[in-house]
C-alpha cells in the first residue's frame, strides 16, 4: 500500500463503478428525505447526475454541483434520516471525484454514501420503532447490501487506500465497518 502521499492507480472506469455504487447506494435512501422533503429535487438530481457520470458522462461542474447542493438540502432538511439520506445523495455525486491518493479521506469518496444511506435507514427504523421490535440494528439492509454488491473497482479501490479516518461519529463508524468488511 503507498504512503499517504503517494499517488494511488485509478481508472476512469474504475471511478465510473465506484460513482455508480455510490449511486445505487444512495438511491436506497432516497425516499427518506422525499418523505419529507417531496417538492425538493436536489438530492435525486445529484444521485441523477452521479448514474449519467458512470453510463459514460463526463465529470463536470454541473456533477460537482449537484453534489453540493443535496448537500445544501440536507442542512435544510431538519429531519435526522433525510438529512443523512441527503448526504448519501451528495456523497453519491462527489464519488466521481475521488482523487488518486494514497489518503483516508479518499475512502469517504468510496463508501460515503453507503454509510449515510445506512445511516438514514438506522435513524427512520429507531423514528418507526422497528429496531426495538426484531432487534436488528436498522442498518442491516443497506450495510448488507452495500457488502454484497460492491463492483470489483470498489474493492480494487480500497485495497490501495488506508483505512478510513477515525471520528465522524456513526456515520464513520459505519464507513469503517463496511470498508474492514469488503477489504476481508
Amino acid at each position: 500500500m503507498a504512503t499517504e502521499s503517494e499517488k494511488i492507480e485509478l481508472s476512469e472506469d474504475e471511478l465510473r463503478e465506484i460513482a455508480g455504487y455510490a449511486a445505487d447506494c444512495a438511491r436506497r435512501a432516497l425516499a427518506l428525505f422525499e418523505q419529507h422533503r417531496p417538492a425538493d429535487p436536489r438530492p435525486r438530481e445529484a444521485i441523477d447526475a452521479a448514474y449519467a457520470f458512470a453510463g459514460g458522462g463526463r465529470r463536470t461542474a454541473a456533477l460537482r454541483q449537484s453534489a453540493w447542493a443535496a448537500y445544501r438540502a440536507a442542512r435544510e432538511a431538519g429531519v435526522p434520516a433525510a438529512i443523512d439520506a441527503a448526504r448519501a445523495a451528495s456523497h453519491a455525486a462527489g464519488a466521481a471525484y475521488l482523487h488518486p491518493l494514497a489518503n483516508a479521506h479518499q475512502v469517504k469518496h468510496v463508501l460515503g454514501a453507503a454509510a449515510h444511506a445506512a445511516r438514514a435507514e438506522e435513524l427512520a427504523s429507531a423514528q418507526d420503532g422497528a429496531s426495538a421490535q426484531d432487534g436488528a440494528s436498522g442498518t442491516d439492509g443497506t450495510l448488507d447490501w452495500a457488502r454484497h454488491h460492491a463492483p470489483p473497482a470498489v474493492t480494487a479501490v480500497l485495497g490501495r487506500l488506508p483505512a478510513a479516518p477515525p471520528g465522524g461519529g456513526r456515520v464513520g463508524e459505519l464507513m469503517r465497518d463496511l470498508g474492514a468488511a469488503l477489504r476481508a
